[in-house]
């Protein structure tokens, strides 16, 4: 039968991920004919959570404490210890193992989930959860209004099949009580799994954070047809650039706030193997970001491409800076309007650019790039996140559904002083930023305008509100240039298209 991710504590994943690693070391071990090699390759004696690591055989290329190689898909043994490893973390691994016929004692590992030390669980809770209840009164962020004492109590002894915790997820959260402009989330997945274990906190915040939108009894739906579109077509007098953007998860490895080393780099090597595969408009070259060229690195930044270790308290308390650059890198088309970051806040961020106003074409080139990634990527049998409760899964909770954002560089001097400007753009479902993004200023008048929404809406959907809202804000210039008047239009229905 599955495993319930629900019933899983912190003391029941040790024996899990033990049996992990000793699995791993046996099935490449049985590959090696070599007894030096054979005995380097040796599982190692403890097991590690997310953020520890393995400390075994050192300096040989296929051991547990070196595994770029060994998970790297151009590793004769590599190919073999990933697809175990997928294997091994699927959501049916412990009816593969009995099916096939492992031992009692192996199938015995996974299986009884109460086969637990005692001293590990005396230790663990030698304090009661009001003790480790973390102190949120000043604290203004989703996180933070939805935790309850109950919650806590009920949720901190849980942790996810890849060993990842409560008090991981809302880390971020309870180190920065808030944001001056904004409400921040203040919490973070680990693995896809952390949205089930701690769905008793995750679907409140969802709830808060997505006006509404509640997980529990809602369906979100993915529209990538681009042939919807209309009015895409933007006053490049007013809009300067238009861009959308997402990001996709690769099913069966940690998030990048829990990645270990190896799976960080085994992302690296998924997308990189599909990329290589785009043909045409979209084909393109990948910029290592631990092996890039001074004139490389140049060249990136003079094209606003390059993106940098996170400075961010939020993502760093998160845990999203470890180890950096490794296995970072930035592709892109050889035309430069089509981009994919790899592991900064996501396993991938998916962006489609250029400049002026032609928002359909950019559309048109972000679904056809996307589909055609997922399709290289299934092809070498992975699959990307998503359920039709939450849609695609990511890393944020505010970024769960499409994970999309589309958005301009519009010139609107006269209407973004107008008193009226934040609630023109809150009946239309956008926000703004400054020119360079969040906590920056608009420059000569230039506001990046995009969807507030993610979830609840298709893609489709959310490019068209975009695409109405800014021809109005547009419209809306133009009557202020002409001395006449402007009104706030009727707010947007939550969930459904206009």
């Amino acid at each position: 039968m599955a495993m319930d991710f629900r019933q899983l504590d912190i003391h029941s994943v040790y024996n899990y991920a033990h049996f992990r690693k000793q699995c791993e070391g046996l099935w490449v071990r049985k590959e090696e004919k070599n007894q030096t090699k054979r005995e380097a390759l040796a599982p190692c004696s403890s097991f590690s959570l997310p953020g520890d690591r393995c400390a075994g055989a050192q300096g040989y290329p296929g051991s547990l404490s070196n595994p770029v190689s060994l998970l790297s898909d151009t590793h004769p043994r590599g190919r073999m210890a990933s697809a175990f490893s997928k294997l091994l973390t699927g959501r049916n691994a412990s009816l593969l193992l009995a099916t096939v016929g492992t031992s009692a004692l192996a199938t015995g590992y996974l299986l009884n989930w109460q086969n637990v030390c005692a001293e590990a669980r005396e230790h663990h809770r030698m304090f009661p959860p009001s003790a480790d209840y973390p102190d949120l009164r000043k604290h203004n962020n989703c996180m933070a209004e939805c935790l309850t004492p109950t919650i806590y109590a009920k949720l901190r002894n849980k942790v996810t099949p890849n060993g990842y915790t409560l008090d991981q997820c809302i880390q971020t959260g309870v180190d920065n009580p808030g944001h001056p402009f904004i409400k921040t989330v203040g919490m973070v997945a680990g693995d896809e799994e952390s949205y089930e274990v701690f769905a008793d906190l995750f679907d409140p915040v969802i709830k808060l954070r997505h006006n509404g939108y509640d997980p529990k009894v809602m369906k979100h739906s993915t529209d990538l047809d681009a042939s919807k579109i209309t009015q895409g077509q933007f006053d490049e007098r007013y809009v300067l650039s238009s861009r959308v953007r997402t990001g996709r998860s690769i099913r069966g490895l940690s998030l990048p706030p829990a990645c270990t080393r190896a799976e960080r780099r085994e992302v690296e090597n998924v997308a990189i193997m599909a990329l290589q595969g785009l043909k045409g408009d979209l084909a393109g070259r990948y910029y290592k970001l631990s092996e890039m060229t001074e004139q490389d690195q140049q060249q990136l930044i003079d094209d606003h491409f390059l993106f940098d270790k996170p400075v961010s308290p939020l993502l760093t308390c998160a845990g999203m800076a470890r180890d950096w650059p490794d296995a970072r890198g930035i592709w892109h088309n050889y035309d430069k309007t089509f981009l994919i970051w790899i592991n900064e806040e996501d396993h991938t961020r998916v962006i489609s650019m250029e400049k002026g106003g032609n928002m359909k074409r950019v559309f048109e080139r972000f679904c056809r790039g996307l589909k055609e990634v997922e399709r290289l990527i299934q092809a070498r049998g992975w699959e990307f996140m998503w359920n039709e409760r939450l849609g695609y899964i990511l890393t944020c909770p505010s970024n769960l559904g499409t994970g999309l954002r589309a958005g301009v560089h519009v010139r609107i001097p006269k209407l973004s002083k107008d008193p009226r400007f934040s609630k023109i753009l809150e009946n239309l479902r956008l926000q703004k930023r400054g020119t360079g993004g969040v906590d920056t200023a608009a420059v000569a008048d230039v506001y990046d305008i995009s969807n507030t929404d993610r979830i609840g809406r298709s893609e489709v959907e959310l490019v068209q509100i975009v695409i109405d809202g800014v021809n109005y804000l547009v419209d809306c210039e133009k009557k202020l240039e002409r001395g006449q008047d402007i009104k706030v239009p009727p707010p947007l229905p939550q969930f459904v298209r206009k």
